[in-house]
């Protein structure tokens, strides 16, 4: 199966606590890596793939390679091959160390590695995943999947937030747990329920 999610941001604590931007009600990082890890591994299957939309983790640890250790550390633990897609927190030299350190699941790469973005068709559909939310204009075959911008929507149909703390997941019944990647399908779905949601509000 197919899974995408962004903006874990491991070790980050700027996000902890409950602010407006991102809020996250944990006491330490540790709390917080293991509650995504936890909720992630429940659901995600080492023969999937699950694609990272860009700001794994947020680690100031010194020197920067002991910090880009501790992030693999986190990311091996994670069920899956993950494609990730690099974020404005995602430092180039984390993405260095691990392609380095890059090792087969399934007879396939742990990791696979995009600077801006990766493009792909799922049901009929073309899905731009990018780290920022893009504006494509009037484009009805492509929806751009993103993070970047944590608990604000993009009020246009064809931009789905699928950060851990996205309001989109709102949408899905029952909401995913923190931290759990979501199916493409279940994207269709979030697309579906916004778009009527635009076209109704536009009618009224």
């Amino acid at each position: 199966m197919m899974y995408v999610t962004s903006d874990t941001h491991f070790f980050d604590e700027n996000l902890l606590g409950m602010d407006r931007f991102a809020p996250r009600p944990f006491e330490s990082v540790t709390d917080m890596n293991t509650k995504i890890i936890n909720d992630w591994n429940q659901r995600v299957t080492d023969s999937d793939i699950v694609y990272h939309l860009g700001d794994i983790a947020v680690n100031y640890t010194k020197p920067p390679r002991v910090g880009d250790e501790q992030v693999f550390k986190v990311l091996q633990q994670l069920h899956g091959r993950l494609v990730l897609i690099k974020g404005n927190h995602d430092r180039r030299d984390l993405f260095k160390y691990l392609a380095q350190h890059n090792y087969l699941v399934h007879g396939q790469p742990k990791f696979e590695f995009h600077d801006v973005g990766k493009l792909i068709k799922y049901n009929h559909q073309q899905l731009y995943m990018t780290h920022y939310p893009m504006m494509l204009g009037i484009a009805p075959q492509i929806l751009n999947l993103h993070g970047h911008i944590h608990h604000y929507m993009v009020p246009t149909a064809g931009n789905i937030n699928v950060g851990v703390d996205a309001p989109e997941l709102d949408y899905l019944t029952p909401k995913p747990a923190f931290g759990t990647p979501i199916l493409l399908r279940e994207v269709d779905e979030i697309a579906h329920r916004k778009a009527k949601l635009f076209d109704q509000q536009k009618n009224s």
